[in-house]
């Protein structure tokens, strides 16, 4: 019997997590859910009914995991923690210094509900925390270095098109390539925020909307641009949907270490994505935590839990037996 996957909220991530169902032949879409008008909502699967987020719950023996596409500025604070108490749920909530407090407040859901919860799964954070892990456990002494970009980041997006008076948004995260070249030359250099990223922002306003107000809101959001240069253009969203309809990214995690008795060898490690789709490669890592969340919660397994907790082999479809065959 597949698992049987339900998606809470239906935008890109939404739409990606659908697509990669698809290419995993254990699993299965059951439900989407939708704050929307469910009758307004086309779907690419066929069969699978289309419902209102407020009967999710009449759903709770019918989805072995429940995958949660909201954003992380205000959707997912609430949602994941609501969910987590009658669902094992899967979130991508992505704002790094908040983990910790999100973390906690799922942790208490799901033991509450006897649930597992698994969040802020993605590719940062998720595999470039884990290769930050992997890197500094291997070179100890060294320094870790992680560059964004250059790409779309949903979450920040998201957050601008939350300000009133914006229609539309799209933010992109730049790497300072001299901070990259440093790093890559085993100089480990000291580096601030925003000596390693740049913002640019690109925002369609409302008619009549007070521009440097929504300016000044963009660049002094804590946690997302308050320690960037950032900058912002005003344009149309006849130029947004012209220039700015791809959602890329990508980056690079780096660790520049020493090894020897007197640390006299210079070592690099660098893990690196270059992505089309944001939130079609978010979903596949998603998708694949869904397998493992589903294998962790056959075993008993409550609370709170991140990629940092989940054995790599659960992530697979493979048998652990074939894993060592052709993996290892």
């Amino acid at each position: 019997m597949s698992i049987r996957i339900g998606i809470y909220g239906y935008g890109n991530l939404g739409r990606g997590v659908e697509s990669a169902i698809r290419q995993n032949p254990d699993l299965s879409l059951a439900a989407v859910f939708t704050r929307r008008d469910p009758k307004d909502l086309k779907i690419q699967t066929e069969g699978v009914p289309v419902l209102s987020a407020g009967d999710v719950l009449s759903f709770k023996d019918e989805i072995d995991v429940m995958i949660l596409c909201g954003g992380s500025a205000t959707d997912l604070p609430e949602q994941t923690p609501s969910l987590a108490e009658h669902f094992c749920v899967i979130d991508s909530f992505d704002t790094h210094k908040r983990i910790p407090e999100h973390f906690e407040r799922v942790d208490a859901a799901a033991k509450a509900g006897g649930k597992l919860g698994v969040i802020s799964v993605g590719w940062d954070p998720g595999m470039f925390s884990l290769a930050r892990l992997y890197s500094s456990a291997i070179l100890p002494c060294g320094k870790d270095y992680t560059f964004w970009g250059k790409g779309v980041s949903q979450g920040h997006s998201d957050a601008i098109r939350r300000i009133e008076g914006v229609l539309d948004a799209r933010q992109y995260t730049v790497p300072v390539e001299e901070a990259i070249a440093a790093v890559r030359s085993g100089a480990c250099p000291e580096l601030s925020t925003r000596e390693k990223h740049t913002r640019e922002c690109y925002v369609v306003a409302k008619e009549g909307a007070d521009l440097a107000r929504i300016e000044h809101e963009i660049k002094t959001m804590p946690n997302y641009f308050a320690d960037y240069d950032t900058t912002v253009h005003f344009i149309s969203s006849e130029e947004l949907a012209r220039e700015h309809s791809g959602i890329p990214h990508g980056g690079s995690v780096l660790r520049s270490g020493k090894t020897g008795f007197d640390l006299e060898n210079a070592e690099l490690i660098e893990f690196r994505l270059k992505l089309d789709s944001n939130p079609e490669f978010t979903a596949s890592v998603i998708v694949a935590a869904a397998r493992a969340a589903y294998r962790m919660a056959k075993r008993g397994e409550v609370g709170c839990r991140t990629l940092f907790d989940i054995p790599p082999a659960y992530l697979s479809p493979l048998s652990d037996d074939e894993l060592r065959r052709s993996l290892l």
